[in-house]
């Protein structure tokens, strides 16, 4: 497998906020900021604890800004702060170094922290994708006229990624080794996702690995599916969680069950109502009112697939991501 960084051209202001792990987020210039529109709980009282939250500015992490706005972590006890970062390479260090209570990750990204030593456990599940090639969240996504059919095509390609040696090439090569394609000859280009619908069409590289709303928004421009990258590969992959640190969960455990307990609750209610998870999505994204009628949102599950999480920590051994598996214990709370 070949990579190589492809500087961004062309970024798209207006969608800069959504993009996974590559936002970029109002304020000052430590690249994260508390989320506008009074996305905090009501001012804390003797009964509230107040915790501070990492977040990128993508449809996953609808549940909790859903949880805050209906009273749901009040009603444990919990007066929340939602602050908008780049990602994990922001928010990681704030949770270790106690400036968050907790914070947003992909699984891969929480796998790798975790060979390396960093005390970092996931303690509630996130997105999880919808299981359907057809209409999920991620889509690997070429130009309307390629000659690429099938996953196995994708052989001797330049594919775009938002993030290069972590959860989406890591899938994608599994994706295309499965089907009989041989992923060591992929180059993998290393792009800001708002930037792979214009580089696609440009012709800078021949697929892109999308996201919502990026997926929908290509469609848009005339570029079709190949293979879903999240639904395909990995039966019931849950894609990232919320963590925290041993000492965290160690030192305050109740507040840690309090914010399992909100969570699981915001992502159901997320489930229960669909058009209300959608609805939240202008709090705290630049997203226009079409995209989001059209996008696919993840599946929102109140627990953590445990076996797809084993299959990512195979697939980053295999992958040279690690050196050494962490344990499951050590990378996962019992409940998460």
């Amino acid at each position: 497998m070949r990579t190589f960084r492809l500087a961004a051209v062309g970024a798209a202001a207006l969608l800069a906020l959504t993009a996974c792990g590559s936002g970029s987020p109002s304020g000052g210039g430590d690249g994260s900021s508390p989320a506008a529109g009074g996305q905090s709980g009501s001012p804390a009282s003797g009964d509230l604890t107040p915790i501070e939250v990492g977040v990128i500015p993508i449809v996953d992490v609808a549940p909790i800004y859903l949880g805050v706005k209906e009273g749901i972590f009040e009603d444990h006890g919990l007066d929340v702060t939602l602050t908008l970062a780049q990602g994990g390479a922001a928010i990681v260090p704030a949770v270790q170094s106690g400036q968050m209570d907790f914070g947003f990750s992909n699984v891969t990204s929480l796998v790798i922290g975790r060979s390396q030593g960093l005390p970092v456990k996931l303690v509630a599940t996130g997105p999880q994708t919808t299981g359907d090639s057809e209409d999920d969240f991620a889509a690997v996504m070429v130009p309307e006229d390629s000659d690429v059919e099938s996953a196995a095509d994708l052989d001797d390609k330049r594919i775009a990624v938002n993030t290069l040696n972590n959860i989406n090439d890591t899938v994608i090569s599994e994706g295309i080794r499965q089907d009989g394609g041989n992923p060591d000859t992929i180059e993998y280009v290393e792009m800001a996702f708002p930037d792979m619908v214009g580089q696609l069409e440009a012709g800078n590289v021949d697929a892109i690995g999308a996201v919502e709303p990026f997926v929908t928004l290509a469609e848009e421009g005339g570029a079709r599916r190949v293979f879903a990258q999240y639904a395909d590969p990995i039966p019931d992959l849950s894609i990232a969680g919320y963590f925290t640190t041993d000492d965290k969960i160690e030192q305050d455990p109740e507040v840690v069950d309090n914010f399992v307990a909100a969570m699981k609750e915001s992502q159901q209610y997320a489930t229960d109502n669909p058009d209300e998870a959608k609805a939240v999505l202008p709090e705290y994204t630049s997203l226009e009112p079409d995209v989001i009628e059209e996008l696919t949102m993840p599946r929102f599950p109140q627990e953590h697939d445990r076996d797809s999480l084993q299959e990512v920590i195979d697939l980053s051994l295999e992958g040279g991501l690690i050196d050494e598996a962490p344990s499951m214990d050590d990378l996962i709370r019992e409940g998460a």
